[in-house]
């Protein structure tokens, strides 16, 4: 069934600019002091004023004198343009609540590694500049947070700049090297420097896919040129912390957790060779960089940076 395009119910004269004059003009009752009010000019004013009659089609002022003066069609329009833009800024104000703008509760997402300074730096600050909004952290690892992104359960996440950036802005906060991680009772425990060649029959144990620790892990032993030895993965960094502390194996751990780091963990740096970084950011989708809640996010970023690390 072929549908026939139903013309418009309103005429094209009947604009909310002109609507939003009227009301300005019946509460000023005067065309200079109404386009001084919206800053415009009082043959705009008369224009828009006219073209109000034009699209309802009767008679909205009279002349006295020189004075133009409202009728009461002009009252009931006004009544009826009152509600609709009182109702359309409503509509628009749940419109971006709902796309999570200007929201009273900001969603932050973060790498686990991070809620020991970073996370708990950048909530301090924004409880600072926006006491009033609610703030909700999200876990979970770097691919579950891009996702998370673009499906808009959270609006910004802490987090290891992601591979693809299509879409997505982000503001660096640290660079992290990475270290050696093995139980303080072991040979590396004592060493200035691991050469990582040289650990083909260690055991390792590791974060699963998707985390931005272990595409670390990944790249390093790419270097060393040979696939490490995995008796075991977790999901978390604090367990892959105590499986080393409890001697299952070795890893590699950003030097962030440091301040976190179980007594029987030690990180040894690698050789300059196998040294890996990974960068940090601040990260959100493109489309919502005029967020004011993430305009202060920002803000707070750039100032608590170096309390970060």
């Amino acid at each position: 069934m072929t549908l026939t395009p139903q013309p418009s119910r309103f005429n094209e004269e009947i604009t909310l600019r002109r609507l939003e004059v009227l009301l300005v003009f019946i509460e000023t009752g005067n065309l200079a002091r109404t386009a001084e009010r919206l800053e415009t000019s009082a043959v705009s004013v008369h224009r828009a004023l006219h073209g109000l009659e034009e699209g309802t089609r009767c008679a909205l002022f009279r002349h006295e004198g020189r004075n133009l003066l409202p009728t009461d069609a002009a009252h009931v329009l006004a009544d009826v343009a009152r509600d609709l833009l009182m109702r359309l800024e409503r509509g628009i104000g749940e419109t971006r609540q709902a796309a999570g703008f200007g929201a009273d509760t900001i969603r932050i997402g973060s790498l686990y590694s991070l809620t020991s300074r970073a996370v708990p730096a950048i909530f301090f600050g924004l409880r600072q500049r926006l006491p009033s909004l609610n703030t909700e952290l999200v876990l979970g690892s770097n691919a579950d947070l891009v996702q998370k992104l673009h499906q808009g359960a959270i609006d910004a996440a802490v987090m290891g700049i992601p591979e693809s950036t299509l879409g997505i802005e982000h503001e660096p906060l640290f660079e992290d090297d990475i270290f050696f991680a093995a139980p303080v009772d072991s040979v590396y425990a004592t060493m200035e420097s691991v050469d990582l060649g040289a650990c083909q029959d260690v055991n390792f144990v590791s974060l699963s896919d998707g985390f931005v620790t272990q595409n670390a892990f990944v790249e390093a032993f790419k270097v060393a040129d040979f696939s490490p030895k995995v008796v075991m993965k977790t999901g978390d960094i604090f367990s892959l912390m105590n499986l080393v502390g409890g001697g299952v194996g070795c890893t590699l751990l950003p030097g962030r957790i440091r301040s976190v780091l179980p007594h029987e963990v030690r990180l040894i740096p690698l050789q300059r060779k196998y040294l890996v970084r990974q960068s940090i950011a601040l990260t959100f989708l493109k489309s919502r960089e005029r967020d004011p809640n993430l305009l202060a996010l920002l803000a707070v970023c750039r100032t608590v940076k170096g309390a970060m690390q």
